[in-house]
């Protein structure tokens, strides 16, 4: 599977040129077979570092840098590497994605999580 098209890397690309800015995960990648997720905002212009949400199925899961390339890399059994969620669409910035990844140990998409952990990030604003 391609993980990257055209139109995610221009999207995320533009996003890497505007700092300082909470975006909206652009793309979701997931292990078929394990774990690890990571929901990805931006791109650096090295066309390879990438910025988001990741969880490898440690409990903690965190905001921080990867690489495309890596990701491309793994194999895993059957065959099978890391994929794109082509059903994924974001609802939230990336800082209610991690909040509500901090409270349930892992990167949730369920909207009443979402909407509880926006609420918490609103009221500390």
């Amino acid at each position: 599977m391609i993980l990257l098209t055209n139109d995610i890397r221009d999207q995320l690309l533009t996003n890497g040129r505007q700092r300082d800015i909470d975006h909206v995960p652009v793309v979701k990648f997931f292990n078929p077979v394990g774990a690890g997720t990571w929901l990805i905002t931006e791109m650096e212009a090295d066309g390879d570092t990438l910025f988001g949400l990741a969880d490898l199925g440690f409990g903690c899961p965190e905001l921080g840098s990867c690489s495309i390339a890596e990701l491309s890399s793994v194999r895993l059994p059957f065959g099978l590497g890391i994929e794109r969620d082509i059903l994924f669409q974001a609802m939230f910035p990336i800082s209610v994605y991690a909040e509500a990844a901090r409270r349930a140990g892992h990167i949730v998409e369920r909207g009443d999580l979402l909407e509880q952990a926006a609420a918490a990030h609103r009221s500390r604003r």
